[in-house]
């Protein structure tokens, strides 16, 4: 069962998966070892209009829907999840200016979004301050028609490569998390630099750098939203957004499960292929029936998070929180499976093992994740 897909998106999913194996696949072991971005797919992507997806026909986007956005992620995911990011990426950056932005913000950002001309990023985490929003330390203070930010952001993604950047700093650190204003901030900027470039375990074709803020300018007129409205953004932003990296989890998860049954249709031992040892039927069985779970689950959660149903933020985060688990566990039993080979970098599998890791931290842990359902479940106790 294919849950909630049109044949459109079938027919998307079909064209897409097609031009991953041809443009992607070839260069997925390459992107990990030198840990580059590869400004190749991102240029594939571009001219197949894959950037567009997560943007609105009327800025210049295809118009997709959230959940075509993760069908296309989880197919990019299957064999490269440095290059899933490129999109994944796209859509986290700039959700809160699709959500929070005013006309005129929309009208000047996001054609060059939709277009891949320029990339977006998300800057919420900094040193002392990750899953806890309300020990953020990064300032905002209006001096005239401009705010004037200082602080520390850690750990983003396309850090120092996107050309827009949605940042979340403190307006009025009395108030707490009340007091959290978002801001768009473009490279260039007065007093808006880089710091280092972080050597990650995974997702080793991706950028992850700090991004500092000594007395930086920014134009009052790039506040999104108003005063005191960027803790609530960044909420609802990645409430939108955990479902993509719900796909990128399952992307993973497939990819190697596909890969590994096919490994071990040739791998003989004990004269015969080791797919007729019924043990490891059933062990191959068992991921099976949970990647399929998590698919069904995040095709779910996308579908209600794109019509705001209630109850959706809680099965945002069941969607992340499940996938996301499924992909570490599937990717390390196929390692087990593939013996000795899965443990190679000769082969995708260790590579898949070392980024499905990341799934379970990003965009809010999988710790947290449990919070939020948790909260939807009980309310206030």
């Amino acid at each position: 069962m294919q849950y909630d897909l049109t044949d459109e998106q079938k027919m998307f999913r079909q064209s897409i998966r097609e031009l991953v194996r041809e443009k992607v696949e070839p260069r997925a072991m390459e992107i990990d070892e030198k840990g580059e971005y590869p400004w190749d797919i991102l240029e594939v992507f571009r001219e197949n209009h894959i950037m567009g997806i997560p943007f609105a026909e009327e800025y210049g986007g295809e118009g997709a829907d959230l959940l075509t956005l993760c069908v296309a992620v989880e197919e990019i995911a299957k064999v490269c999840v440095s290059s899933s990011l490129i999109l994944a990426c796209q859509e986290l950056g700039s959700t809160p200016i699709k959500i929070a932005g005013s006309e005129g913000q929309k009208r000047k950002y996001i054609p060059d979004l939709a277009s891949g001309n320029k990339l977006a990023a998300f800057g919420l985490t900094e040193p002392e301050a990750g899953s806890d929003a309300a020990s953020m330390k990064t300032r905002a203070e209006k001096k005239g028609d401009k705010y004037i930010l200082n602080g520390v952001k850690c750990f983003i993604t396309n850090g120092g490569i996107a050309d827009t950047y949605s940042i979340f700093a403190m307006t009025d650190p009395g108030k707490g998390v009340r007091g959290i204003s978002a801001f768009i901030v473009e490279k260039g900027f007065p007093g808006f630099e880089f710091g280092k470039e972080e050597n990650k375990m995974g997702i080793r074709g991706t950028v992850t750098r700090e991004l500092i803020f000594e007395d930086c300018e920014v134009p009052a007129e790039n506040l999104l939203g108003e005063e005191g409205f960027g803790f609530k953004l960044a909420m609802m932003t990645l409430d939108r957004t955990r479902s993509s990296i719900g796909a990128q989890g399952v992307g993973c998860a497939a990819g190697a499960l596909e890969y590994t049954i096919n490994y071990m249709k040739e791998r003989v031992q004990f004269g015969r292929p080791i797919a007729a040892l019924q043990g490891l039927q059933f062990m191959v069985a068992d991921l099976a029936m949970q990647v399929e779970a998590a698919r069904q689950l995040v095709y779910h959660a996308a579908s209600m998070v794109e019509k705001e149903a209630p109850g959706y933020s809680g099965l945002s985060a069941m969607a992340k929180c499940f996938a996301t688990d499924t992909a570490m566990k599937v990717t390390t039993d196929c390692v087990q499976l593939m013996g000795g080979y899965g443990y190679m970098k000769d082969y995708p599998m260790e590579r898949m093992m070392r980024d499905a890791k990341i799934t379970q931290i990003y965009e809010g842990t999988n710790q947290v994740q449990r919070v939020v359902i948790s909260r939807q479940l009980f309310g206030k106790v």
